[in-house]
């Protein structure tokens, strides 16, 4: 293959490409619940690589409307409570697994006085952020004004948008995720 040669996309990419619309959708809100941002990316398929769906994903994300927004967010469990039999949930928060309780339960508090000062869950891309990162995190952000919450929230749904999209077009979409 000569430089100027575009690479092929990865076989987890092909095999999502592959997928007839209702499947990919239902791959697709698996990773983030928007329907806007759903179609969005669905509207650009095929994908050449990873980098082209990410991108395709920052750009969805950042047209998201007050409304998609919530529509994202109300799919995303509270920091120290990931979905119960929900492995990407897990995953994500896994540096809450570990944490003692006194802190369990300090993040529980926190995040109801987030949802009470901004009406939504704390989100934070959790991938790689120990359990007290993510309670100074929650700590720091409540004292934002809710413009600039607002502006944090879109920037890290993007964050665990761009980390699931990179997951699926490196691995492509299992069986489950496939089913319309």
């Amino acid at each position: 293959m000569t430089a100027s040669s575009p690479t092929p996309a990865s076989p987890g990419l092909a095999r999502f490409n592959a997928l007839d619309e209702a499947a990919a959708r239902a791959v697709l809100s698996g990773i983030c619940a928007a329907p806007s941002w759903t179609s969005y990316l669905l509207a650009r398929r095929p994908y050449a690589d990873a980098e082209a769906l990410c991108a395709a994903g920052d750009a969805a994300t950042a047209a998201l409307t007050a409304a998609g927004l919530a529509e994202a967010m109300a799919a995303h469990p509270p920091i120290g409570r990931p979905k119960p039999g929900d492995p990407v949930s897990a995953r994500e928060q896994r540096g809450m697994a570990g944490a003692p309780e006194a802190l369990r339960a300090e993040m529980l508090e926190l995040n109801l006085a987030y949802q009470e000062r901004f009406g939504q869950v704390f989100l934070i891309c959790a991938t790689g952020r120990t359990a007290e990162e993510m309670r100074d995190a929650v700590r720091d952000r409540l004292g934002n004004t809710p413009e600039r919450e607002a502006e944090i929230v879109r920037a890290e749904l993007g964050r665990i948008n761009r980390i699931r999209l990179a997951r699926l077009a490196e691995a492509g979409p299992s069986e489950e995720d496939a089913r319309p």
